[in-house]
């Protein structure tokens, strides 16, 4: 599974503009709420105003690189809870639109952040503008390329520059981000490529990444809020399932109009196996989606259904869950690993009801969409039902 989302924060650099940081903040808030037009919008007249400052750049790069995955439907926790590897993955490449837009944004960005680094070497936050970018490299080569060796190879340079930025400036919580992320990302890795990291100078502690990043997520700073969404996914890998849930909560109160945060509270219910608390979750997202004319993630519908469905079975809701998961695939785009769970729940409400013909078709749908979609999981599930449905 790819390395873990790194979304950088705002920034507060030198000789700034009057406001600066303040539109900064609003611009990123806009990206949070899912407007990212406006967001874009807002940016790019930043950028104009501070052309010399880099922040506002890496901000066009970061929501290019979200827009992205956002189109692609691979924004949520469900997409990156696998085992982080350093292989490279098969990836599309993006519309070159879309990279070449990315790589103007960021390459200044870069440029900007070297060239202050080269001016004022003890200035953290110049060290830390770096790492931000850095990082931004590393998540989109390993999200978006899938090329692991070019993500780690940023990531190192991203790593080292964060700790130049908190050895000079130990009661910043900006690096605690990055280096928290970090710590986490290589302690999870195989026993050789953590060795590979280590000679590299990246150390991987999990706990201690966890700590930073709630240190950061506590600031009150901008960084809190990337923090916090950090948060989410490792507090679901390591099914602190409580601790999750919280940040989710402060998360939508945050920001109200981002209706896939009401998803991501659903789903991480689902996981602590609460179906009544994942149901409002999702009836309350369903409701707002409805009421919402923007543009959806890729496979948003499907991936709503899904989950209900999920939580209605989970509640002996049989039949309701029935007509969710047929709606879901019946919406005209979805995931492969989220069309295969479709099917697979069907399977098992069929063989439920001693219909072992429909469950044997059901999986053998899912199964070759689990083989594209890479859940492996999900593929032994498909062929255990076979095995299941194969029998009397």
């Amino acid at each position: 599974m790819v390395a873990l989302l790194l979304v950088v924060s705002a920034a507060r650099g030198q000789a700034q503009p009057p406001g600066h940081d303040a539109r900064l903040a609003d611009a990123y808030a806009s990206a949070y709420d899912l407007d990212h037009d406006e967001a874009v919008g807002k940016l790019a007249a930043l950028a104009k105003l501070a052309p010399d400052l880099p922040d506002s750049y890496r901000a066009l790069a970061s929501i290019t690189w979200l827009r992205l995955l956002f189109a692609r439907g691979t924004v949520l926790a469900d997409e990156y809870l696998g085992r982080i590897s350093r292989h490279d993955v098969s990836s599309a490449p993006p519309p070159a639109d879309v990279q070449a837009e990315f790589q103007r944004s960021l390459s200044t960005a870069l440029r900007l952040a070297e060239a202050r680094v080269a001016a004022a070497p003890r200035d953290a936050r110049s060290h830390y503008d770096l790492a931000s970018a850095l990082g931004l490299q590393a998540s989109w080569a390993a999200t978006v390329e899938g090329r692991m060796a070019r993500a780690f190879g940023a990531a190192r340079r991203a790593y080292h520059a964060a700790e130049r930025a908190a050895a000079l400036d130990p009661s910043a919580p900006d690096p605690r981000l990055i280096l928290g992320t970090y710590r986490y990302v290589v302690a999870d890795l195989s026993l050789p490529a953590r060795m590979v990291a280590y000679l590299a100078g990246m150390n991987g502690d999990r706990e201690r990444g966890l700590r930073l990043l709630e240190e950061a997520a506590a600031s009150g700073r901008p960084v809190q809020t990337e923090a916090r969404f950090a948060l989410v996914l490792l507090y679901n890998r390591e099914r602190r399932w409580d601790d999750a849930l919280r940040v989710l909560a402060q998360l939508r109160t945050a920001h109200p109009r981002n209706r896939l945060l009401w998803l991501e509270s659903g789903a991480t219910a689902l996981r602590a196996a609460r179906p009544r608390e994942a149901l409002q979750w999702l009836d309350e997202g369903l409701a707002m989606a409805a009421r919402d004319a923007r543009t959806r993630m890729f496979g948003e519908e499907a991936l709503w259904h899904l989950k209900r469905a999920l939580a209605l079975r989970a509640l002996a809701r049989d039949e309701e869950a029935r007509r969710d998961l047929l709606a879901g695939l019946e919406a005209p785009e979805a995931r492969d690993w989220v069309r295969g769970r479709l099917h697979l729940a069907l399977g098992e409400l069929s063989l439920a009801s001693n219909d072992r013909a429909q469950a044997r078709w059901q999986a053998s749908k899912a199964l070759p969409l689990f083989e594209r979609g890479a859940d492996p999981e999900g593929a032994r599930l498909a062929r255990q039902l076979l095995e299941r449905a194969g029998r009397g």
